[in-house]
């Protein structure tokens, strides 16, 4: 690829102080814990993990030692990062804390100008197949199992059985997001269900969400998928007392204003499509015609009045059924719910980039504490990611996107968040412009 000239210079002082910015909140609080050398060590590898695209061995130390220093110098840049991790004089919650505040920050903006603040909730797990004794290794599902035994046309019937569990981490994701634009990370917690480190599922989705409730109130609105759904999280809903859009599965059961006792499908039957609109599919990248009517009901577990919102998609498409303490007694209303639900997509695109692009399942430290650390240290650098989607940077985008990664295909240029396409011109800008952080060059005597 072609980098000789003006421009790269230029790109690249754009990218450095839009890193810098982004940093220096959270490198003026460790500059007060840390030796500076730890603290230039973390800057540095925040902008190495922007650019190591090997997604078998993105965050493996001994990689990532090779572009601190120098391939030749590579033990010894292992040793600054593994120093920089093991010390017990910061922790993660650090960098959980200020992604918390710049969450806060951008939701107070968002209050400012009127748009609905959501707060997007989702579920994975951190799958390490492989491994037996790495420190709070738990039991998880897998995904990939389950991905690779999908019925595709043309193939044969793929084993039956129950899921495939795996060893493996589970985890948590809060995105908050607008009506429209780019998410930005709120909070990212791992647990695990084995070992002296054990916690139960809903204990740690319960304390994030009093810690939504505490902070932000109702100025947001929780978004849930069917993972959730259920009568104790509709308890724990009500006990936080915040607004929520939750998907309830059509078999599990809803009560009638008058009492009546059935699966949430029996109640919108018969009934006619109340609205038409065009709506954006996300998943599949295209326009979808769909309906959508509004019930009243009541579930024992919620005290307060509850709306079913049904987003028809046509014949051959599960509806989707929306439970929330919204009103939605008119269509406009009806329709504000679905809106906001379909922008969940945006974190199922967030686990799958952060697995793909930026590795995170590739990390081999045994030691709890220190892969907190690291993996809170690659959703820095994928916040920081997040950051470059801000409409005012379009022109640096446009740019860097031409001169570093120029596609021909219509679905690469045309996607609304090129992550991946950023990610490869970021690659190839540092390595036009050299190392990162030439002071680490230095002998630190």
């Amino acid at each position: 690829m072609q980098t000789s000239g003006p421009l790269a210079p230029v790109l690249a002082r754009t990218f450095r102080e839009r890193l810098n910015d982004f940093l220096a909140p959270l490198l003026d609080r460790l500059d007060a814990q840390l030796d500076r050398r730890l603290v230039k060590t973390f800057a540095a590898t925040i902008e190495i993990l922007l650019q190591n695209r090997y997604r078998s061995t993105g965050l493996l130390l001994s990689e990532l030692g090779a572009f601190l220093l120098s391939p030749e110098h590579a033990p010894a840049g292992t040793n600054r990062l593994s120093n920089l991790l093991r010390s017990d004089r910061w922790s993660a919650d650090v960098i959980g804390a200020y992604l918390w505040e710049q969450a806060t920050a951008r939701l107070y903006d968002l209050v400012c100008r009127n748009r609905s603040p959501l707060v997007l909730w989702d579920e994975s797990v951190l799958e390490k197949a492989e491994s037996i004794a790495l420190e709070g290794l738990g039991s998880v599902r897998s995904t990939r199992a389950q991905r690779l035994k999908r019925i595709r046309k043309g193939y044969y019937t793929p084993p039956p059985g129950p899921p495939v569990i795996v060893p493996g981490f589970h985890w948590l994701c809060l995105l908050l997001a607008g009506s429209s634009g780019p998410p930005m990370v709120a909070a990212m917690r791992w647990w695990t269900n084995r070992g002296p480190r054990a916690e139960e599922k809903r204990a740690v989705e319960g304390s994030l969400l009093a810690e939504c409730a505490a902070q932000w109130g109702k100025a947001v609105i929780h978004v849930f998928d069917r993972g959730f759904a259920g009568a104790p999280w509709l308890g724990a809903l009500a006990e936080a007392d915040v607004r929520f859009i939750l998907r309830w599965p059509k078999l599990f059961h809803l009560w009638s204003p008058g009492g009546e006792d059935a699966p949430a499908w029996k109640f919108t039957r018969g009934k006619k499509t109340r609205a038409l609109r065009d709506v954006w599919d996300a998943r599949a990248g295209q326009f979808s015609r769909r309906g959508v009517l509004s019930v009243q009901v009541h579930h024992p577990a919620y005290p307060g009045p509850l709306w079913l919102v049904v987003s028809r998609r046509g014949k051959g498409h599960e509806p989707w059924y929306l439970l929330t303490n919204e009103l939605a007694d008119t269509p406009s209303a009806a329709w504000r719910v679905v809106y906001a639900y379909a922008r969940r997509w945006q974190i199922e695109m967030s686990f799958r980039f952060c697995k793909t692009e930026l590795a995170m399942q590739s990390p081999r430290l045994w030691a709890w504490e220190n892969r907190l650390k690291f993996l809170l240290m690659v959703t820095l650098a994928y916040a920081f990611l997040l950051s470059l989607l801000d409409p005012s940077l379009q022109d640096f985008r446009d740019l860097l996107l031409r001169r570093f990664c120029p596609r021909t295909g219509k679905r690469s240029r045309g996607s609304p968040t090129p992550l991946y396409r950023i990610r490869i011109a970021l690659d190839y800008l540092i390595l036009s412009i050299g190392p990162p952080f030439l002071g680490l060059r230095e002998n630190s005597g």
